[in-house]
């Protein structure tokens, strides 16, 4: 009895892996986080000595990150 169920989880498991490999892309999760990121619009630093333009920038960018 024991040997059955031992062999009905390893099916189970090998069609899970195969499943999840079926449908892992590598980099899509890090497309997705981007695309989420975008979708808050964040600001765009246009560089150039402007310090408190940066601050403000970077100020705006981690009210993104803490919100995601």
């Amino acid at each position: 009895m024991a040997g059955r169920a031992n062999t009905q989880i390893a099916e189970a498991l090998a069609t899970l892996a195969g499943i999840m490999a079926r449908d892992h892309q590598p980099g899509r999760e890090d497309e997705a986080r981007l695309e989420r990121f975008m979708k808050h619009k964040p600001p765009t630093f246009t560089g150039g000595y402007n310090p408190e333009g940066a601050v403000k920038w970077l100020e705006e960018v981690e009210i993104i990150f803490e919100a995601m």
